[in-house]
């Protein structure tokens, strides 16, 4: 990405809005061996030189090397089977020292090991139809979120994958994007093709127990913690939240990385909505 403008220039608010930056390039990823790619995924920890591409059915390791001006293929896998599989997506765990990542295939979910390039646990059916996406929690080990055109999301732990932990089924059609909160993982995400956004509360299998208290600085000046607003009944699973503000399929969903009380969603149509979380629910969830 091109640098900043130096700090103290002369260059005026409207000059840098009309002025286009352009991009340098300093790699590719080639693909053209093993066809389209459905996703790249950088490490979740470490100096950035690490990247895993999903094309096909190959499973890909690149190191970017010094300042990335070139990419190496380090390792590779491939899907095995007598159908034509291939990649739908895939997450790289942010647990375990970065050994481990996820990928969708088919109906099937499998962990790989990012040393051995080898299968680490496989769920043959996680769901009835496509899986479209995945998510880890991102605060506690093992814990893997799956969604589907089943219209269901599914929770595992990948060390007994017989049956999921839970699952939700509140979407009409396919569930196309699922996302952890980077801080409070009890709150989970769901985009689907029915147009609407679900937040739900997973507070049974969350890192967080109940009675765990908001931080003074989660707190706006406007805001204070009120008798009323604490309640006394564990938090139940289940919805906390229905958003209808779209009009066609929702392909994503995401959490802001610098506030974690906002998310933001993206349809087919191309309608960008952002929204957060109700200050009466936050309290409610983690008072």
């Amino acid at each position: 990405m091109p640098e900043e403008s130096e700090p103290g220039g002369h260059e005026s608010p409207d000059d840098s809005a009309s002025t286009a930056h352009a991009l340098e390039l300093l790699c590719d990823l080639d693909h053209s061996a093993q066809g389209s790619t459905a996703c790249v995924l950088w490490e979740p920890a470490g100096d950035g030189r690490r990247v895993v591409s999903l094309a096909n059915s190959h499973i890909l390791l690149w190191d970017l090397q010094q300042s990335s001006r070139q990419a190496v293929l380090a390792s590779s896998a491939a899907l095995e089977g007598k159908a034509q599989l291939k990649f739908t997506s895939g997450r790289w765990s942010p647990h375990h020292g970065g050994t481990q990542v996820a990928t969708a295939s088919g109906t099937a979910v499998r962990g790989w090991d990012m040393r051995s390039m080898s299968p680490a646990y496989c769920i043959e059916n996680a769901h009835g139809q496509l899986v479209r996406d995945l998510d880890f929690n991102p605060n506690k080990q093992y814990c893997l979120a799956s969604c589907g055109d089943d219209c269901k999301v599914k929770f595992w732990d990948t060390r007994n994958v017989a049956e999921p932990v839970r699952a939700l089924e509140e979407h009409s059609h396919w569930v196309w994007s699922v996302r952890y909160n980077h801080s409070h993982d009890q709150l989970v995400l769901t985009g689907s093709s029915d147009s609407r956004v679900i937040l739900s509360n997973m507070a049974s299998i969350s890192s967080e127990p109940f009675g765990h208290l908001v931080d003074d600085d989660d707190l706006s000046d406007q805001e204070e913690r009120r008798p009323e607003d604490r309640s006394q009944e564990p938090p139940q699973d289940g919805v906390i939240a229905t958003y209808e503000e779209h009009e066609d399929s929702v392909y994503a969903v995401d959490w802001s990385a610098a506030d974690p009380w906002l998310f933001a969603s993206l349809s087919y149509d191309g309608r960008l909505v952002i929204n957060r979380v109700p200050r009466a629910l936050k309290y409610h969830i983690l008072l």
